[in-house]
């Protein structure tokens, strides 16, 4: 939205890009996903797999359900990295902090996992993958 004193769009406060790993096969990850953010009365922008794995998924959803959000994510089989467990706990207290006056605004998140087969899994070097 624009704001009247700069003439300039102005950023939703709460957009976090986000990585993560899984072992559940993309295809059903994007539906359970997809079906779990909707449930929550999120919105997906965009969600796509490729040939590599890698899963993308753009949503958004009001920030009172942020707590639902950050419990389906975990619920789907994702390892978030550090920083993403930070950020979405930030988010989820700061909610909780202020919900009368943020528990309407929106919150976007920016997902990318990487998939593997599970007997990848306990590979140490795919760790590494999952930080910022």
């Amino acid at each position: 939205m624009p704001d009247k004193h700069t003439g300039q769009t102005m950023s939703v406060p709460w957009a976090l890009q986000m990585k993560a790993v899984s072992t559940e096969d993309p295809s059903h990850l994007v539906q359970a996903l997809t079906g779990g953010i909707l449930g929550c009365g999120g919105w997906v922008l965009g969600r796509g797999a490729n040939d590599t794995g890698t899963v993308s998924i753009l949503f958004e959803f009001e920030r009172q359900v942020c707590v639902e959000i950050y419990t389906l994510l975990v619920a789907a089989g994702l390892e978030l990295s550090q920083n993403g467990h930070l950020r979405f706990t930030e988010l989820c207290q700061c909610t909780r902090s202020n919900q009368v006056d943020c528990g309407s605004e929106i919150a976007s998140i920016d997902l990318e996992v990487q998939t593997f087969p599970v007997e990848m899994a306990h590979i140490p070097a795919l760790s590494k993958l999952t930080e910022p």
